[in-house]
């Protein structure tokens, strides 16, 4: 009998590698496949998206600015008081141009996070917000780049959300390392409504974390609260 048993279960082993262990691989083939095109269909819109921003906004500021500059310089000779008036107009577009720029900008992932890791660029992100925001992030140092990179802009983006569209008072960022997965869950109080639906900003970043293995969840009852939730592989 044990010498029966142990070659059924050799002849076992034997089939599954010639009949399954291949169909295994043509699965994470084609994971993998996915999961690349996921990052190219996120990384051209993300372009896309940019570039249509800079054209429409930035680049049309600057072109005015430059016609205004041009004109008060033209005026300052024969009437300084209108040329004043031009360069004040000219310093409320470079203020407008620079706000604009900051809002684009949190498309790029800022330099701290190369810099100083993911709890400092989390920390600022939450500094700058106006709705008060409390950040417990436990990760270690030694987190993948494209971790940390793909869970900041869900924490980015999620917190341009809560100012922009949740009318919260409060907000949470919490993270940890769980079974060799980073989770992260940001939390408010506002007034619900968000969406994985396409055309939403969350969208794109459940795009995104396709690209890393991770998975994205939200729940957003109307009324509130929010949850959003990450959960992305540190070894993928």
């Amino acid at each position: 009998p044990l010498v029966m048993r142990a070659l059924a279960t050799w002849r076992a082993l034997v089939s599954y590698g010639l009949l399954c262990s291949r169909a295994a691989h043509a699965e994470e083939i084609r994971d993998l496949t996915d999961s690349r095109n996921a990052v190219r269909r996120a990384e051209t819109d993300a372009l896309r998206r940019l570039e249509r921003d800079i054209h429409d906004g930035p680049q049309q500021r600057l072109v005015r600015l430059n016609m205004d500059m041009a004109r008060a310089r033209r005026l300052a000779a024969t009437d300084p008081e209108a040329a004043q008036m031009v360069l004040a107009d000219a310093m409320a577009q470079s203020q407008e141009t620079l706000a604009e720029l900051r809002q684009l900008s949190r498309g790029i992932a800022p330099p701290i996070l190369v810099d100083r890791g993911l709890v400092a660029a989390v920390q600022e992100a939450a500094a700058r917000s106006e709705v008060p925001i409390d950040v417990a992030l436990t990760v270690p140092d030694d987190l993948p780049d494209h971790v940390q990179t793909a869970s900041y802009f869900v924490i980015a983006e999620a917190l341009v959300n809560i100012n922009k569209h949740a009318e919260a008072t409060s907000g949470e960022v919490n993270g940890s390392v769980v079974d060799d997965r980073l989770v992260i869950t940001i939390t408010d109080n506002g007034r619900g409504g968000a969406s994985l639906a396409k055309g939403h900003g969350l969208a794109g970043l459940a795009t995104r974390l396709e690209g890393v293995d991770g998975d994205l969840q939200v729940e957003s009852p109307l009324g509130g609260p929010t949850l959003v939730q990450a959960v992305i592989p540190c070894g993928s």
